[in-house]
């Protein structure tokens, strides 16, 4: 509160606040300082508000505009009489140029010569011709006769500002060393520290910067501002009229008013309400406004809390980055240390190679030469003797070994096996280039990926998404995670999570709508969801066989849609579809069965054995029949051996239930034994076993009731005979 108690001209407390037209307070001995006199060519008040006249006025009026006619032409009683909206470019009456800066910041008027024939002991500011420019909103007001006591005096501002010296504590120095502080002697004004005598003139001073500082007696003692006991408060009377009190409030003009105001006339005509009235009127509108700067305030605390978190969050923040960097560059240096030992170890080697050969080359050198050496002086002795029998005896064999040994010193035996060269050159350039162009980058979240709806598609129980990024994507993306709800509505499943932006998805529900997002993924965090994709699977089920899973002696043929088996053991092949819910019934034709073979029909799992019969794991549930019998087999266990049998030309139906999860087999058209297995659970996929030549087509399948094995030939003619297509 203490800013809202200094006068904005001497920066002091307020010492009798007078209050402007324009609503704001100054100390009256500053307003004597800053009011101005109008030299006497200036025409008087009165004349300054009405419509200029003559050649220079028409030009200044010109210049000022329609709103300087309409400031200077309006009326409005005292108030209007009292303030001049008059800016700088006009007449110069009451113009503001600041050229002196005051201790609280604000610039005001010097102080300047009194006009030829004013009284020297007429206070200044107190003439009929003078103006006062208030130091905070430059808006310039005119003095009556009253002069400056024609401006009401803030009694209540006086009042806050006595209270606020009083209620300070009791002054002690605020830089002494003892305990307690020797009491305050004085107090700076500016530099706002309590001092005693001693440490004033050891820290304060009267000399150097100090010595424009205005040192007051410390708050609490008989003589300093606001010491002692407070006066009583007096009533405020009227400003024209000093018998009267203030007893009605004029909502016109804005002010209080006496009995005699309103019985003189000037305030007659205008609204006036008890001034109790208003008074709590406008105390309640105060606090009303008090109660949204408060919220205010309480919203710029909690911003000034979050501030100082985001502050320290910056401290911890940095402080784990530069570990982090620390970490990374010495990690960086260490891998550099390892690969320069690396490489010393290279050239060591390859300098140990080349000295290891060089010096058996000299050594072998050394010793031809030592041999050549000794046999041409031993020569050399030998001619020198004049004995020629003797010579002859060994002369043969002399010029043989001198032969040899000449013949010992071939071409390249005195030629270095090595280079004294090294030939290693470490290509450093594109490692220092990166050392240099090592930075950080401004690491964000990927942006949302978008879904390429021309290569999304379904087929059968399966669904293929594709997806991109944006063009012109500069932030790095480390993955991609697809989700799927369950084709009813519910929740999302992440079905995949992988750099790829293409992904198949088997096995879901037939004649199910299911709903597909995919977002991506960097060292950030994860990215936003794309738009959903919605994807309707087959309403019915076509499938052929599929030759990617099947054993590399099956036999596919006709579009995949034909299976022939020549090898003597069991061989599996699945189909291409797979179900996990619904009533599934498809047939297979036996195109060729010679040598009474037992091929096996059923389900199995995707992940079945494809070498032995189907059936014998414990993934897959088969029915393998011969000419006469057939049982159900399942993880190698057979079970329920029903008369009847198969030959070439028989039909094979295999009715799947998810909904019952059961499974029954057909033959021609009959019910082959009972429901073969109860309580099968999962994704299954078509599969048949097959040896020994045996040939099997899919056939058709039955719309309706799926068990029975005959149709309309419409129904044929819609569905062909060459695939098998299930319902669900």
């Amino acid at each position: 509160m203490e800013e809202e108690l200094k006068c904005p001209v001497c920066g002091s407390l307020f010492r009798e606040p007078i209050i402007l037209p324009c609503s704001h307070n100054v100390c009256l001995p500053c307003a004597r300082t800053i009011a101005v006199q109008t030299p006497e060519r200036e025409p008087p008040l009165p004349a300054l508000l009405q419509p200029p006249r003559g050649p220079a006025a028409a030009a200044a009026g010109a210049a000022a505009g329609p709103e300087a006619e309409c400031a200077a032409g309006g009326g409005g009683g005292e108030h209007a009489d009292k303030l001049s909206l008059h800016s700088e470019s006009d007449s110069g009456y009451g113009s503001y140029t600041p050229s002196l800066k005051s201790p609280n910041g604000v610039r005001v008027l010097p102080l300047g010569p009194a006009p030829a024939g004013a009284s020297a002991a007429a206070p200044r500011g107190a003439g009929p011709s003078s103006s006062l420019t208030c130091p905070q909103c430059h808006r310039s007001a005119s003095l009556d006769p009253r002069g400056l006591r024609g401006f009401p005096r803030n009694r209540l501002l006086e009042a806050i500002v006595q209270r606020y010296q009083q209620g300070r504590a009791a002054a002690r120095c605020q830089l002494c060393d003892r305990s307690p502080p020797e009491p305050a002697a004085v107090a700076c004004e500016q530099c706002e520290v309590l001092y005693c005598a001693a440490c004033q003139l050891k820290c304060h001073p009267a000399r150097g910067p100090f010595a424009k500082h205005r040192l007051l007696p410390p708050p609490g003692l008989q003589g300093a501002p606001g010491g002692g006991k407070a006066a009583a408060r007096k009533l405020p009377t009227c400003a024209d009229h000093e018998l009267e009190n203030y007893s009605m409030y004029c909502v016109s003009c804005g002010t209080p008013v006496c009995y005699q105001c309103l019985e003189e006339g000037r305030h007659g005509q205008h609204e006036v309400k008890a001034l109790g009235a208003m008074w709590k009127q406008h105390k309640a509108q105060l606090s009303q406004a008090l109660n949204g700067v408060s919220d205010k305030a309480k919203e710029a605390k909690e911003f000034l809390v979050q501030l100082k978190n985001i502050l320290q969050q910056i401290q911890e923040n940095g402080l784990d980055y530069e570990a982090c960097l620390v970490a990374q560059c010495d990690a960086l240096v260490d891998a550099l240390t390892r690969q320069k030992a690396k490489l010393l170890t290279k050239v060591t080697k390859e300098r140990e190679q080349k000295l290891k050969v060089v010096w058996d080359q000299i050594n072998h050198c050394t010793l031809k030469l030592r041999q050549s050496t000794g046999l041409m002086e031993y020569c050399l002795e030998v001619i020198k003797e004049n004995d020629p029998s003797g010579f002859l005896q060994i002369s043969d064999a002399l010029i043989k070994r001198v032969q040899v040994s000449q013949e010992q010193w071939v071409k390249g035996a005195l030629e270095p096996k090595v280079s004294a060269e090294f030939d290693l050159t470490l290509d450093s350039e594109p490692l220092l280039q990166s050392i240099h162009q090592l930075d950080f980058i401004q690491m964000k979240l990927p942006p949302v990926p978008l879904l390429q709806l021309e290569k999304c598609c379904t087929r059968n129980n399966s669904v293929t998404l594709a997806w991109r990024m944006p063009p012109l994507t500069h932030n790095p993306v480390d993955g991609y995670i697809l989700e799927l709800d369950d084709g009813d509505g519910g929740q999302f499943r992440e079905v995949y999570v992988g750099k790829e932006t293409l992904c198949t998805i088997d096995g879901l529900h037939f004649n199910s709508t299911y709903n597909a997002r995919v977002k991506a993924f960097n060292s950030s965090g994860v990215g936003p969801y794309s738009k959903t994709v919605v994807l309707q699977t087959s309403d019915v089920a076509w499938f052929t066989f599929d030759p990617s899973s099947a054993h590399r002696d099956i036999v596919l043929s006709n579009d995949n849609q034909t299976a022939t088996c020549s090898s003597y053991d069991d061989r599996v092949v699945l189909g291409t579809a797979a179900f996990s819910k619904g009533v599934h019934y498809w047939e297979l034709h036996v195109d060729r069965y010679d040598n009474h073979p037992d091929p096996a029909f059923g389900i199995a799992r995707i992940n079945v054995v494809k070498d032995m019969m189907l059936g014998k794991d414990d993934r897959a549930w088969a029915m393998y029949v011969d000419n006469n019998r057939s049982w159900f087999m399942h993880c190698n266990s057979h079970t329920s051996r029903t008369e009847g049998g198969v030959s070439k030309g028989a039909t094979v139906g295999v009715l799947l239930d998810l909904n019952k999860h059961s499974l029954t087999f057909y033959i021609n058209g009959q019910q082959q034994g009972p429901p073969a297995f109860e309580n099968v659970e999962g994704v299954f996929m078509p599969a048949l076993s097959l040896n020994r030549n045996v040939q099997v087509n899919p056939f058709h399948t039955q719309k309706g009731r799926p068990y029975l094995s005959h149709q309309p030939e419409s129904t044929m003619a819609k569905y062909g005979t060459d695939m098998v297509k299930t319902h669900e």
